[in-house]
């Protein structure tokens, strides 16, 4: 898949400047996805994330992210400079409600993460739109302690062009509390 997105707006925090690129290849079968995404701008930022995840028939959902920036050497795991940062995620999905839990498991100074970050969001998506609200510390908040920081919004709308081609356009509106920053974001996926 790709998306291209006006700016690239993760967990309340804004990342690179301008439009993004984000392609992803993802390989499933009987709830296992294994694949890596990415986020490119024009004036430098890039990042490439290899993931896997396992969904349950019953809405659970578990899985590992390796945040990876390119550019980065790509076998360094030191503490002080590491370019990986692993997540631990889980979330439950039951008809339009949404609770995800994530947790990373080390310092990685290349990656920008403390180890022992953790991030938690609720939401909601009705009929139109969508409701989330997410709370985190280390490297989403201004002084690494926990705090509220992703506020939304969001809707999206699928536009068939043909009965064999079809796109999806959507956007968010969030506001970070703990930055006190506002943004707005519209997206394309074909």
């Amino acid at each position: 898949s790709l998306d291209l997105y006006s700016s690239f707006v993760w967990r309340g925090t804004t990342f690179g400047k301008g439009p993004h690129f984000q392609p992803e290849i993802e390989f499933t079968t009987n709830g296992l996805a294994i694949g890596i995404w990415g986020s490119v701008d024009f004036n430098g930022y890039s990042e490439a994330d290899p993931y896997i995840s396992f969904s349950f028939p019953f809405g659970l959902s578990l899985g590992m992210t390796d945040y990876y920036s390119p550019g980065l050497p790509f076998f360094n795991t030191s503490p002080l400079n590491g370019s990986h940062a692993f997540e631990i995620n889980c979330s439950y999905m039951a008809g339009g409600f949404e609770l995800g839990a994530n947790y990373i498991l080390n310092e990685a100074g290349g990656a920008g993460s403390e180890g022992g970050d953790m991030y938690f969001q609720i939401g909601y998506a009705f009929k139109r739109f969508s409701l989330f609200a997410g709370a985190g510390n280390g490297w989403l908040t201004t002084d690494g302690n926990f705090n509220v920081c992703n506020l939304g919004l969001g809707t999206e709308e699928e536009i068939e062009v043909t009965d064999k081609f079809s796109f999806q356009l959507n956007g968010q509106i969030v506001f970070n509390p703990d930055s006190e920053n506002l943004f707005l974001t519209v997206g394309i996926s074909f």
